[in-house]
């Protein structure tokens, strides 16, 4: 078996993070989700596990951070296309969250775009032509 990530978050409202991580195309998983905590699955390898608070401090003695006005992580999923990131990036506006908090990232043969859960987390969508990238980092030396 090949390695797995889970990324936990702590959330303020269980039940709209569960909607908004379904309608940016996650799967809720009943086996591992109660009025505590649920595991959105974006693929076989990657999970993001919603915490309500008091769930999140079980796992930490640690500050929670207000992700609305700091900043601890970026999570960043890779995208297959620019028009990916583009619509994901555009509904993740109209679901809940918001679009485009930092700036958009254009380097001709790297692109992305960021958004927004409801609770401030940031998710990056980033799409590579790896050919290109090649050419370019062979160029510059």
């Amino acid at each position: 078996m090949g390695k797995l990530i889970f990324v936990n978050l702590p959330v303020t409202d269980l039940d709209r993070s569960i909607a908004f991580h379904e309608k940016m195309g996650a799967v809720n998983d009943p086996m591992f989700t109660d009025a505590t905590a649920a595991k959105m699955t974006y693929s076989d390898e990657i999970h993001v596990m919603l915490l309500t608070h008091e769930r999140f401090a079980e796992f930490t003695d640690k500050e929670r951070v207000d992700a609305r006005r700091q900043a601890q992580v970026l999570i960043c999923f890779s995208a297959e296309s620019r028009e990916e990131i583009d619509r994901l990036t555009e509904l993740a506006g109209t679901c809940g969250g918001r679009s485009d908090p930092g700036p958009v990232q254009e380097h001709g043969f790297m692109y992305g775009r960021s958004y927004e859960d409801p609770d401030g987390h940031i998710f990056e969508l980033a799409w590579m032509d790896m050919e290109a990238a090649r050419k370019a980092l062979a160029a510059a030396g």
